[in-house]
């Protein structure tokens, strides 16, 4: 029984640091909340859907990034599928592992401190939306 526990733990530890890897960079993250607007069965247009409104990147180098690192990674982690052309994404099997940690994010972005939010559209509109309610 014991082991079974600490089977299951560890396998717990590493889907979490999985979800966390893949929301270690802004244009995943940006990716991943642009398929929950999307919705199911919906594919997002790339690069535009990874791209933070406040600080719009060069879209030749944020390309090549999604192209080499970025898709293939939350592709790995079965988070998103993608195609190249057009470069699109939609959601992958796992993807639920993933968005879950970004909508419970904005659900309570009325206690998210500033230092985090201000300077973020989308969370600065969310803690607004909160406030307004």
């Amino acid at each position: 029984m014991v082991s079974i526990h600490r089977k299951n733990g560890e396998q717990v530890i590493e889907k979490w640091d999985t979800v966390f890897n893949a929301l270690s960079s802004e244009p995943r993250r940006q990716l991943i909340v642009s398929l929950l607007d999307a919705g199911p069965n919906q594919s997002v247009p790339l690069p535009e859907s990874a791209i933070m409104p406040n600080v719009p990147p060069n879209p030749k180098e944020l390309r090549q990034e999604l192209y080499h690192v970025h898709l293939p990674m939350l592709a790995d982690m079965e988070f998103i599928t993608w195609e190249s052309e057009p470069l699109v994404a939609s959601c992958g099997p796992r993807f639920d592992e993933v968005a879950v940690v970004i909508e419970a994010l904005h659900a309570e972005a009325s206690r998210i401190p500033d230092s985090l939010v201000i300077g973020c559209q989308r969370l600065e509109e969310e803690q607004q939306d909160s406030v307004d309610v």
